[in-house]
């Protein structure tokens, strides 16, 4: 046996450097070194160490508290490892290798898989979906029996002290492992080492009130879908625990669903009267928030000087008239010369769906759907399949038909989000094809990864620790997948592609740092492998998302977009949220503020070239028109856009759609300074229900359209899906 010394480790160590923190690659194997050959002090020098190979030696276990940070790769295999919870210091590790370690047992593997939370290959294979298992769905049920046995038999001293808490704990933590049986019998072990960790854990919780915020708002529904809680729900509760999924299999096959029966109720349709185009601002029914609820639950800003300097240099740019004014509507009239030829569209609804019922429920009119989006197709024509999701399911709409195509249900998941892309399956020998998949997550922080044609849910990934409010993919770049989530982070993803046994790899390649909740994420046409856009509710923000320009995965907003309605803010009024964005041209940009009742038309690139603050980082958004819209203090009603057409829409909170022809808009309209009224606005189509009559109309959440706008489609909070139908003019 070699004795490890500072001249060894340069030897065997790569680059080829005199400096022990800048070796990169490690190979220490076939030296006979057993555990206390190896020198903390000297190894924990290797900051830069990414592989290292202790291949065929005598190893038992690792020295306690080496600490190598940059480690990615390790290699065991061919030792006589017992205790695996050793490597628990190396929790960057992403692949290891084991092979060849004769005491080493399944509970063992399990072990490896919760202590290395980054652990993706083991013994050269993908273990990300039984190790999320393991780590979170896993971890949860054992948290619920731990819970159970805490409740039933045991409570903290009065008064505490150091001796009661401990045999408090040994007491408690004894029971715990006998009494808590989960999962196979084969890694008994297992449950029992990691039931006496979080058991451990639990005791220290009821100890410490400082950490409970953290631990409550974890397991609790989102406070944006709080503040849109259904009064006339009594089964719903405010702050719902998470359900657990003790059936969930480990195999990410085995977890797909089967094509339903027909879900959709027929319903009769009747027609409105005519609609008011300004309608006047409306008395709040009971389930409306009030703005107190709003502004303790949206952050303060830290300052209004600043917005006001902001709006005055909005102002000064304003009252600039002439040839800057002049520039200002031919450059968005000639953005807007791909769309004069289109002519505006008459809609009719056609089905009004309730899919996402509780139980299939005819019944459910307060399950929320939150989310819709059509399929994209290769040649960029018309789609007649759109994705929706609401509570626990998530539903593929035939819009001809009405018929429910697939459905998937998630017991104790509420979706929120969802987004379609286009990535490669590998069949093989034969060449790689292109398959449409699915993207969708919510309440549980996981993101499920579907193939609708094949009707697999193939798997899911774990994007946040806490619920996620938007996905987003690069539809340039189609494995890339942007998720929003309320630990106020923008979290980028490469989830690759498939084969044909469905395996696949995720990477999180880059962490945007929000300052709160992101709503919406608008990735522009022109640019959406440099640029990112998110409305939150504190404003809109904008990042750099250039991979390969920036060391750090970490990045903070490079500037943040005001708006002219910001002067108007006071103690009653915080117009910050911004709860619709979407491009309507290549430039062109569409977005709302919450609480204002006009939809602003803005140039993104003209926005963009001004030079930030310093310090606060902020532009004044290059204004173009505003769009009469509803009043209302109803929150998070999204706008969509369909480029193709030059349309954007937007529901009300009265079950209309307020939709607006772009192209049909004159040149004096950016000119005189008075919100351009909508095109049309779609009166709710009041369905009758037997046994209830007419519905009043809800709230509209989501609106989707696609490309050629043949059909549009609407989401209520009320458990209904809207199809609308182009009828062609004759």
């Amino acid at each position: 046996m070699e004795k490890i010394t500072e001249k060894l480790l340069l030897e065997k160590g790569s680059p080829k450097t005199n400096k022990l923190e800048q070796i990169k690659t490690l190979t220490l194997s076939k030296l006979g070194l057993k555990h206390q050959d190896l020198p903390v002090k000297l190894l924990s020098r290797l900051q830069s160490l990414e592989r290292w190979d202790l291949s065929g030696n005598r190893l038992q276990e690792l020295p306690k508290k080496l600490e190598l940070p940059a480690l990615l790769y390790l290699d065991l295999s061919d030792n006589q490892m017992e205790d695996v919870t050793t490597l628990e210091s190396l929790s960057g590790l992403e692949e290891l290798k084991l092979e060849d370690n004769l005491y080493i047992t399944v509970s063992d593997n399990y072990k490896l898989m919760v202590l290395l939370p980054k652990l993706r290959m083991y013994n050269g294979k993908d273990i990300s979906t039984t190790a999320n298992h393991l780590r979170f769905v896993y971890t949860e049920n054992l948290m619920t029996r731990i819970t159970a046995v805490w409740e039933k038999s045991f409570s903290l001293p009065d008064p505490i002290t150091t001796e009661k808490m401990s045999a408090l704990e040994t007491s408690f933590v004894d029971t715990a492992r006998i009494q808590v049986k989960f999962g196979p019998n084969s890694v008994s072990d297992f449950t029992k080492w990691r039931v006496e960790i979080l058991a451990k854990e639990y005791l220290r919780s009821l100890t410490e009130p400082q950490e409970e915020p953290e631990s409550k708002e974890d397991i609790s529904t989102p406070t944006k879908r709080k503040q849109f809680a259904s009064a006339i729900d009594s089964n719903i509760s405010l702050t719902p625990r998470k359900k657990l999924r003790p059936d969930l299999p480990a195999s990410p096959v085995q977890d797909s669903p089967r094509k339903t029966s027909l879900r959709l109720r027929p319903q009769t349709l009747t027609q409105a009267e005519p609609v008011r185009l300004s309608p006047r601002k409306t008395v709040q029914p009971p389930s409306t928030p009030t703005r107190g609820q709003t502004k303790a639950e949206t952050p303060k800003r830290g300052s209004k000087v600043r917005h006001m300097q902001e709006d005055g240099a909005q102002i000064t740019q304003r009252e600039s008239v002439g040839k800057k004014e002049l520039k200002r509507d031919v450059d968005m009239l000639a953005t807007l010369k791909s769309c004069e030829r289109t002519q505006p569209v008459h809609l009719k609804p056609l089905h009004v769906l309730q899919c996402h019922s509780k139980q299939d429920s005819p019944e459910d009119f307060s399950t929320q759907l939150w989310a819709c989006a059509f399929q994209p197709l290769p040649d960029s024509t018309g789609s007649r399949l759109v994705a929706t999701c609401g509570g626990d399911s998530l539903c593929v709409i035939d819009c001809e038909t009405g018929m429910v195509m697939k459905k998937y249900k998630v017991p104790g998941e509420e979706f929120f989000s969802l987004a379609w892309s286009t990535v490669l399956m590998s069949r093989g020998k034969a060449s790689a094809q292109h398959c449409s998949i699915l993207a969708a997550g919510g309440k549980r922080g996981l993101v499920k990864l579907i193939h609708p044609r094949n009707n697999v849910a193939y798997g899911e990934f774990r994007a946040s620790r806490k619920s996620l409010s938007v996905l987003r993919f690069n539809h340039h770049q189609g494995n890339f997948l942007f998720t929003g989530s309320y630990d106020n982070k923008i979290v980028m993803w490469d989830i690759g592609g498939v084969d044909v046994q469905y395996n696949y790899k995720v990477v999180q390649l880059l962490v945007l740092e929000i300052s709160a909740t992101p709503l919406h994420i608008c990735l522009p046409p022109t640019s959406p492998s440099s640029h990112l856009l998110t409305a939150c509710e504190d404003g809109l923000h904008c990042y750099n998302t250039q991979l390969g320009t920036n060391s750090t995965t970490k990045r903070s907003k490079d500037m943040e977009i005001s708006f002219p309605i910001y002067k108007k803010e006071d103690k009653d009024h915080d117009y910050h949220t911004i709860d619709g964005l979407s491009f309507l041209t290549d430039d062109i940009v569409a977005s709302k503020n919450y609480m204002h009742g006009c939809i602003y038309l803005w140039s993104w690139s003209r926005t963009k070239a001004q030079r930030p603050d310093k310090k606060s980082r902020a532009v004044c958004a290059v204004v173009l028109a505003e769009l009469q819209w509803t009043n209302t203090e109803i929150p998070y009603l999204a706008l969509n856009t369909c480029p193709g057409q030059a349309y954007i829409v937007c529901g009300d909170d009265k079950g209309r759609l307020w939709t607006y022809h772009v192209a049909n808009l004159q040149k004096n309209s950016f000119q005189s300074g008075k919100p351009v009224q909508p095109t049309e606005v779609l009166e709710w189509p009041t369905p009758v229900r037997k046994g209830h009559g007419q519905l009043d109309g809800p709230s509209i959440n989501s609106v989707a359209m696609d490309p050629e706008l043949q059909f549009l489609v609407a989401l209520s909070d009320k458990n209904m899906v809207i199809v609308w139908k182009r009828e062609e003019s004759s």
